[in-house]
């Protein structure tokens, strides 16, 4: 599993003309799934998202989490993470999990992060979404809950 996590001033997501998901302020977060992810790492990912100190205290240094600022995710399923581009021109994406199992370990992963108190929206599986947001840094990580060789 892989998380892009964006921290953001604010992120939207539009699927054919209609807002799915809004945040004002947290993370956007790309989330990525690979054959073998199971609940342990969707566990692993959302307790990490929610408490990554990436937030600024009163001091100007990252030293709050989500939970701490009261802020939201705006999760977005996004299979192009696994998309290896070492040979050729066109990324291959044999990596990525088949869409049956990655949109059922999507909906898992965001009822957990729910289940732990934080607000999520998001984006519609499969769909051609567009995605706004203002990258507040810019602080962007990337997460994996296994490093994949």
């Amino acid at each position: 599993m892989k998380v892009v996590v964006q921290r953001s001033q604010n992120g939207e997501c539009v699927v054919e003309g209609e807002i799915t998901g809004s945040i004002d302020h947290g993370i956007v977060a790309l989330v990525g799934f690979t054959h073998d992810d199971t609940e342990q790492d969707l566990k692993w990912m959302a307790d990490k998202l929610i408490h990554l100190r990436i937030f600024e205290d009163e001091t100007g240094k990252m030293n709050k989490g989500l939970m701490d600022t009261n802020g939201k995710i705006l999760s977005i399923s996004q299979f192009t993470l696994y998309g290896d581009c070492k040979k050729g021109r066109r990324p291959n994406f044999m990596e990525a999990a088949k869409p049956e199992k990655a949109e059922a370990l999507y909906n898992q992963f965001n009822k957990i992060i729910k289940e732990k108190g934080v607000e999520v929206e998001t984006g519609k599986f499969g769909a051609m979404m567009n995605i706004t947001l203002t990258n507040d840094g810019p602080v962007t990580l990337i997460l994996e809950s296994t490093p994949k060789k």
